[in-house]
């Protein structure tokens, strides 16, 4: 629980991502077959949900306690 609690962002922007990702092969697509990421619906959802996961995760705080001392 503590896991998921951490990477929520990037989780939930993975979730979103693969979404967005079949989505765009479904509306979009690749009508020749010869497109390498939208001529199939497993990697395009897959490429979608890594884009997805790696964009909300560069919102995330950084937990690294900043010390004063010189």
């Amino acid at each position: 629980m503590k896991l998921i609690r951490k990477y929520k962002l990037t989780l939930i922007g993975g979730v979103l991502g693969c979404i967005a990702g079949y989505l765009y092969y479904h509306f979009v697509g690749c009508a020749s077959g010869t497109c390498a990421i939208t001529s199939n619906p497993l990697n395009s959802t897959l490429y979608g949900g890594l884009m997805g996961a790696l964009l909300l995760s560069s919102f995330k705080k950084d937990e690294r306690k900043v010390s004063n001392e010189k």
